[in-house]
């Protein structure tokens, strides 16, 4: 399968009105295929639920406003591969371009839960090797169709748990209102993600400045 990439990126950060700054978030959208990637990501930029989409990667740019300051979405729309095994693989290129994830499942499919698993495991591995931070949120998909449930909402929070990631039950067909708050939720991780990552790389200068001045070697 072929997918086009169209891409509306904002600058990282704008200059605003009053000398305020927009912050970008780059959120990548991850699953398993006729999990909703698309529905999630469409209602969350235009409140409106669309149930079916053609097999196009799309790159969306979306401007919203958390806690009163100017946030502009980057939202990566990723395409499934088809190929069984292939469906978890995740591209180096994606991998360093999000800023945070949201992996989907449907709830009434186990198959694209188990792709859920494996991604995890694929980002965290990079995570290690690249020294991110970003943050990853689990969303099972489809709560509507509670009498074709295959994965319990416990299996959810116990992966979600056990692999330290946010976990959402969402129906992007039915409600706007908690697709929002999945989006949100992810932003103020990042957000987190990068104060904290921040902080780190001020106190190993400290810790640098210190060796220099003192003639000893300190560690981390």
């Amino acid at each position: 399968m072929v997918g086009q990439v169209r891409s509306r990126i904002c600058y990282s950060i704008k200059s605003m009105e009053g000398n305020q700054q927009k912050v970008e978030a780059n959120i990548l959208v991850l699953g398993a295929e006729n999990v909703g990637k698309s529905a999630l990501t469409v209602r969350f930029l235009t409140r409106r639920f669309i149930g079916e989409y053609g097999d196009i990667e799309s790159i969306y740019s979306h401007a919203d406003q958390i806690d009163g300051r100017d946030i502009c979405f980057n939202i990566w729309d990723s395409l499934c591969q088809q190929n069984g095994e292939e469906s978890e693989r995740i591209s180096d290129r994606q991998l360093q371009w999000a800023d945070g994830y949201i992996l989907a499942y449907s709830i009434c499919d186990r198959a694209s839960f188990n792709v859920v698993q494996q991604q995890v495991q694929c980002i965290r591995q990079a995570k290690q090797k690249l020294a991110s931070t970003a943050p990853i949120i689990i969303v099972g998909n489809k709560r509507d169709l509670q009498h074709l449930r295959t994965v319990s909402s416990e299996e959810g929070r116990l992966l979600a748990l056990s692999a330290d990631c946010g976990y959402f039950e969402v129906s992007a067909a039915e409600t706007y209102h908690s697709v929002l708050m999945v989006f949100h939720q992810l932003f103020v991780l990042v957000r987190e993600a990068r104060a904290f990552k921040k902080g780190n790389a001020g106190f190993k200068g400290i810790v640098r400045s210190m060796s220099a001045v003192f003639g000893r070697k300190w560690t981390d």
